[in-house]
Parts: C-alpha cells; sequence; structure tokens
C-alpha cells in the first residue's frame, strides 16, 4: 500500500456540481433466484428512476441454471472449460490484494471495470451497488501490458485513490466503496459463463452492477444482456445501468474531438484524458465529479526557490493536465497551505504559492507527496 499523498486544491473560476447525491430510492433489480434481504417485502412498487436499463429483463431466459454445488472451476490461463485440480484452484486467485480465502467481497454487490478515470460514471454504478449490499468495485489491472498498449500514466494515482472513494460515501449510503484488484492476465481467457462462475463460486457475491456497454469474457464476447442472463442461472442479482451522458459536450475550433469508436456521448476516462491533454480543467471537474489532483513524490530533484517550488515531472504519480499557466489553485500537506498558481511545461512544474510563509522546510521531507487540484 502506498502512503496517503498531501493535496494541492485549485479552485476553478465558476464550480457547478454536476450531480447531487441522490435521493434514497428503493432499487430495482434484475432478481437471481435468491433476491438479497434488502429487497424485502412491505417496500411498495415504484416506478424505475431514470438511468436503469430494463429493456432487456423481457428478452431474457428465465429458465433454471445450474446449481452452485454442481459446478466446475475453470483456468484462466489454459484453454477454456479445462478443468482444475485442487492445486490449481489454490495457486489461481482472482483478486491480487485479497487474503487466501478470498473472502474480501463476500456477500457484496460488485460493480465491475477498468475504473481508471473514477469518474461520475463509475460513481453511479457504486451509487446503484450500495442501495443493495456492500458496494465493492473489482477493477481489471495489467490490461495494457497482457494486449501490447502503450503505457499511460493513470488519471489517478493509486495512492490518491481511497480518497477519491472515501469521497462517494454521500452518494452511497453513507458507506465508503471498497476496491479490489483482479489481474487481467487471471481471467483473459475465461468464457462469459466461467467468469461468472468465478464471481458465484470463488468470491460468493450476491450481485454484481454494469454499465449498458460493458463486455466481459474472452475477446470481450459477452455483453450486458448475456451478463444478465448468466448471473440469473448462478443465482446473482444483476444491475445495468444505464451510461451518464457528457452534457456539457465540449468543442474545441468548432468540432467536438472524436475519444473513439465507442463513444457515444457518454462520461468516459477517454473523454477526461482527452480534456486533460488540452487543459480543459473545468470540463475534466465536470466529468470527474470533483477538481482533479495531480501527486507528486518530493525527492532529492525538487528544488525549492525563493517564491516557489520547482519539481521535475518524473516526480509525477498520475496524468497531469496540458503544458500551460494554472491559477487559484491551492497547496494542501496534511492540511490546506494556501492558494497558489501551476505552470507546467516540458520538464517541471512550478508552484508558486500566494503566501511565501506557507514555504518550509516541512514541505521536503523525503518520500512525502504532495498533490495539486485543478479544476
Amino acid at each position: 500500500m502506498e502512503r496517503g499523498g498531501a493535496a494541492l486544491a485549485c479552485a476553478f473560476r465558476s464550480p457547478s456540481p454536476y450531480h447531487s447525491p441522490p435521493s434514497q430510492w428503493p432499487p430495482p433489480l434484475l432478481r437471481g433466484r435468491h433476491p438479497p434481504a434488502s429487497a424485502s417485502a412491505g417496500v411498495p412498487r415504484l416506478l424505475p428512476p431514470r438511468g436503469w436499463l430494463f429493456s432487456q429483463i423481457r428478452l431474457l431466459d428465465t429458465s433454471k441454471g445450474l446449481s452452485r454445488c454442481s459446478l466446475k472451476t475453470f483456468s484462466s490461463f489454459g484453454h477454456p472449460r479445462v478443468s482444475l485440480n485442487n492445486e490449481d484452484i489454490e495457486k489461481d486467485k482472482i483478486l491480487i490484494d485479497c487474503g487466501e480465502d478470498q473472502d474480501c467481497v463476500l456477500d457484496g454487490i460488485v460493480a465491475l471495470g477498468k475504473f481508471d478515470a473514477l469518474h461520475i460514471g463509475h460513481r453511479e454504478l457504486a451509487t446503484h451497488a450500495s442501495r443493495s449490499g456492500n458496494p465493492f468495485l473489482l477493477s481489471f489491472v495489467g490490461m495494457a501490458e497482457v494486449l501490447g498498449w502503450e503505457y499511460r500514466p493513470p488519471i489517478v494515482a493509486r495512492s490518491d485513490r481511497e480518497r477519491v472513494l472515501s469521497s462517494w460515501a454521500p452518494y452511497c449510503r453513507n458507506v465508503v466503496p471498497l476496491e479490489y484488484q483482479v489481474e487481467f492476465s487471471k481471467v483473459r481467457y475465461l468464457t462469459p459463463r466461467q467468469f461468472v462462475e468465478r464471481l458465484s463460486t470463488d468470491l460468493r457475491i450476491k450481485g454484481v452492477v454494469a454499465g449498458e456497454n460493458y463486455r466481459f469474457g474472452y475477446k470481450a464476447s459477452g455483453d450486458a444482456a448475456e451478463l444478465v442472463k448468466l448471473c440469473e442461472e448462478f443465482g446473482l442479482s444483476a444491475f445495468i445501468v444505464r451510461s451518464v451522458m457528457d452534457t456539457a459536450k465540449r468543442s474545441y475550433n468548432g468540432a467536438t474531438p472524436p475519444v473513439n469508436s465507442t463513444d457515444k456521448g457518454q462520461v468516459s476516462s477517454s473523454r477526461v484524458r482527452h480534456a486533460l491533454s488540452v487543459g480543459d480543467m473545468e470540463y475534466v471537474s465536470k466529468l470527474l465529479g470533483r477538481k482533479h489532483r495531480l501527486v507528486l513524490t518530493v525527492n532529492e530533484c525538487c528544488l525549492q526557490e525563493r517564491e516557489k517550488i520547482v519539481f521535475p515531472k518524473s516526480c509525477m504519480l498520475n496524468m497531469p493536465p496540458a503544458d500551460g499557466f494554472y491559477e487559484n489553485c491551492g497547496l494542501v500537506n496534511g492540511g490546506y497551505l494556501g492558494l497558489c498558481r501551476v505552470t507546467i511545461n516540458s520538464e517541471t512544474i512550478d508552484i508558486e504559492l500566494e503566501d511565501k510563509n506557507s514555504l518550509t522546510s516541512n514541505l521536503f521531507r523525503e518520500d512525502q507527496q504532495l498533490g495539486i487540484e485543478f479544476g
């Protein structure tokens, strides 16, 4: 576990909250054979709120599937449908940051995804998960290495993710969602059925939450409709949530920039990356539901000049905004230190505090982390 970072907070000129905390509405379920206890009798039937995807449930096969006790466990490394012996199962754990028993998400509701940016669409998944049980995120990591993608710095620093998830508590019935990592190489070759089977038999969860565009299984062969059908067979509840759409619809030079082939106007990590790359921090804040925090590690390469602090870019732990000048920023080091201005160029990040008395030697303890929030 990395150390928690200190933060620099920058205010943008026209702040406006993108979403307010959701009302306490009993969640609709795409039910498995064993509905969760929270969906108790006596709750009045209400029309589902906007944001839930119900069009698929009428088309799903509701026939009973295999019972839990009759299912086999499959290898995520070998060919599909090859059964494992006990020794192989012991070595092939799904969660890489959980214990030997793999019981970290036991009886919980897990949201599925990559969760790079932890943006408002991801927060919406956690919100729905919290309405029917203990909310968890299962984040898939190591995809770039396995698939040969070019390395990109994370949008959220690893050491800062706990803080971001803690800020979601007001949206999640005052519960902080917990995050666990699934190494992509361990599940890459699983078919959709094998993947859901392992969630059910190995992790013993109660249900899943996914977006309407969610793809899973080997070569992304499964979609949201199949996820619902498979969860029905394995006795899990399935929640399919409509995408949170990007209402800002920013354009540059009169044109909306292309993001990727799957872009249908929804909030996405790709949109966040593009907005960061052009330095539109107000737009980034709307997509994230918070200000973007750049986390820096203090080391011997950092310089304290008369009126500013200079960090080499090698100190960055996550993706910065585009090179340029940013005003109305604030520095936090375990507590708020005051407003600052930030200049980012090709080699360094220069921080100039308005209150020069805030520049103390305590800022330069080795391996300490500082963060800059823009927005």
